[in-house]
């Protein structure tokens, strides 16, 4: 009879069941009060289990929404040798009109050894949550009423408006200048047609005399507004009083101009390109105010 009793005993040992999985499990948990509408609250799951003994991740619940006031936004699972962090980050979506107790539902995660598995139930866990208005209504003469959020107080931003004067009193004469330098106000073109001649004729030779002349021709006409012509110069001179300094000048340019277009044979010269230049030099010096 002894020994019939040891070998059921035994037997039963010998079934391969999981005895005590679990040798640690913690619930932590924040304060169980206190919570509005659309706050998140966390949740730490600790569980060490024996060994040979592993956590099925599938047993966990899915992330996502749970019910029409609960959601599980974040789940992420750490595991250190047989140790399992757990940690669950879930939100509420409940707006009372006076403070009222939720429960954050609890579940089972599935441990296993083998083929063979045992259930871990983690408890459910009660908080608070508090209304967004106040509990009694003050109400006025026109009925109920919400009482607006205090407005934020302004950032200081005179340092900011200290920048924007300083950016912008450099940045308008620089801009005042780069308009002059490329001629972009009305009428102040006509105080730069000789300085825009004058640049690419430097770089002429003899054997360019006609790109100088006409350089110098539509340098005329941009400044006389039309053509100008040798027999229209006493107009231009009752309009542009200041070049009769250089009438000499100009007679000369249409006469010389008139004989290189004009007549068979005409040969350029270095002193009548130096010349040109020259001449091109005095209107420029008159178009700037300095002759």
């Amino acid at each position: 009879m002894r020994i019939a009793l040891i070998l059921i005993f035994s037997l039963l040992g010998c079934s391969g069941s999981i005895d005590e999985p679990v040798s640690y499990f913690n619930v932590e948990t924040p304060r169980p009060f206190g919570y509005v509408n659309g706050d998140e609250i966390p949740q730490r799951i600790i569980i060490e289990t024996r060994s040979g003994i592993t956590l099925q991740t599938g047993s966990l619940p899915a992330k996502g929404q749970i019910n029409r006031w609960l959601n599980l936004n974040q789940i992420t699972v750490k595991q250190s040798g047989q140790r399992y962090q757990i940690d669950l980050r879930y939100q509420v979506f409940y707006a009372p009109l006076e403070v009222k107790s939720l429960t954050l539902p609890g579940f089972t995660v599935q441990l296993s050894q083998g083929e063979k598995s045992v259930g871990k139930s983690i408890p459910a866990w009660s908080f608070t949550l508090s209304p967004l208005r106040e509990l009694v209504v003050r109400q006025t003469e026109q009925g109920e009423y919400m009482r607006p959020d205090s407005p934020p107080s302004l950032l200081a931003n005179d340092w900011a408006l200290y920048g924007l004067a300083a950016s912008l009193s450099v940045a308008a004469p620089i801009a005042a200048y780069l308009g002059y330098l490329y001629a972009c106000f009305p009428g102040m073109s006509r105080r730069t047609v000789f300085k825009r001649a004058l640049r690419k004729l430097v770089s002429l030779s003899k054997a360019d005399m006609e790109q100088a002349l006409t350089l110098v021709h539509q340098a005329l006409n941009s400044l006389n507004g039309q053509p100008l012509f040798a027999n229209r110069l006493s107009d231009f001179y009752r309009r542009n009083p200041q070049y009769l300094q250089v009438s000499s000048q100009l007679a000369w340019f249409f006469n010389y101009s008139n004989r290189y277009f004009f007549s068979d044979g005409m040969i350029a010269v270095t002193q009548d390109l130096q010349q040109l230049k020259d001449f091109c030099e005095c209107c420029r010096k008159i178009e700037r105010g300095s002759r």
